[in-house]
């Protein structure tokens, strides 16, 4: 079977990452070609976190390789393609040019960036382009159960719920910390650190007296008043070990409907390391934590400085949380768990188009 994969970005954009590269060598090894076509370059996702503006020409270059890319397709079985071929540019002018099978995987709402644009212009072109992608589609992928209601409202063929998941050969459990200081830990990227100022009250109370202090990975710059901060930059190289020194990872969210379509990808990161997590009880999260087992659901301040505070308290607990955690995401959320069925997924396709 040959594919050509159609991502978004490339190893550097953390989508791309956990959608598609991490399951190459798995899929490669069972027999399935496939050729790498990324519409933006580790360039962009470079310039993106620091703040660099992106060369009208660099861009112009990505669109006609992806173009090219799309006029070739034919030769392949399949394309397996992030979100859309061609963002911003309208489903008439992308959907005639997928013309080999198509599987296309959704990881956020990515929908909401078009229906839910504050320019009516923006809503009337594209509000209904995604909608148009999944209709197209031979097989749509979401990572939880929002983004497969949208595909299925929007009439996709067929429609299969594949989380986000994490190698758990590379995420594993250490022996826990003998540190004095309670560590409160966050990993993601600069676009997401916003969502830490909703819990800041909570972090500064949980931090008075240095009882605690939080690290921050991949966040940039970040001020949360009262809260004693360590911020560390991403490396794919380093991020298990800096989750390592944990000890409890976070991931605050705000109710609304974008956020709702996110996949908990930090949450089952903590968890494969054996870490209790402390999470918005906001879409897919409520199924990923389970309160008093392997975590809590927090949504007040009150009830954040509660949570953080029972598992500062408590060792013993933070332990045992974290076993359960591990349990979890090796059934459900590890690519050892999940290769297999997107595999199976794939040659399904392949056999009926």
């Amino acid at each position: 079977m040959r594919v050509l994969l159609l991502a978004r970005y490339g190893p550097l954009g953390s989508a791309s990452r956990v959608r598609f590269y991490q399951y190459l060598p798995y899929l490669r090894a069972h027999g399935v070609e496939i050729t790498l076509s990324p519409l933006l370059a580790d360039e962009y996702v470079t310039n993106l976190y620091t703040g660099k503006r992106q060369s009208p020409g660099f861009l112009a270059r990505a669109y006609l390789t992806r173009l090219r890319a799309l006029l070739a397709a034919r030769q392949f079985d399949l394309i397996w393609l992030e979100k859309e071929a061609l963002p911003w540019l309208p489903a008439g002018f992308e959907t005639p040019l997928l013309r080999t099978p198509l599987v296309a995987d959704y990881d956020d709402a990515v929908f909401h960036r078009y229906d839910m644009h504050p320019r009516r212009f923006i809503r009337a072109l594209l509000g209904r382009k995604i909608d148009a992608v999944m209709r197209h589609a031979a097989l749509v992928v979401a990572g939880n159960a929002y983004l497969a209601a949208r595909a299925e409202q929007a009439g996709a063929k067929q429609v299969e719920i594949l989380p986000s998941v994490v190698d758990t050969s590379r995420y594993a459990p250490t022996s826990p910390s003998h540190s004095n200081s309670f560590t409160i830990g966050w990993i993601g990227a600069p676009v997401t650190a916003p969502y830490l100022q909703q819990i800041q009250p909570a972090l500064a109370e949980i931090c008075a007296n240095g009882a605690a202090r939080v690290i921050l990975v991949g966040s940039g710059h970040v001020t949360l008043p009262g809260v004693p901060l360590e911020i560390r930059p991403w490396t794919e190289a380093t991020e298990v070990a800096d989750i390592q020194q944990f000890d409890v990872g976070i991931m605050p969210l705000p109710d609304e409907p974008f956020e709702r379509g996110k996949c908990g990808y930090k949450l089952i990161q903590y968890m494969a390391c054996g870490l209790p997590v402390v999470a918005s009880p906001v879409g897919v999260n409520q199924q990923i934590v389970e309160p008093g087992l392997n975590g809590f659901l927090a949504t007040s301040p009150e009830e954040w400085v509660t949570a953080l505070q029972t598992l500062r308290t408590s060792p013993s607990l933070r332990t045992q949380m974290g076993l359960a955690g591990r349990v979890k995401t090796e059934q459900f959320y590890s690519l050892q768990a999940n290769a297999p069925k997107l595999l199976n997924l794939l040659q399904n396709v392949k056999r009926r188009t």
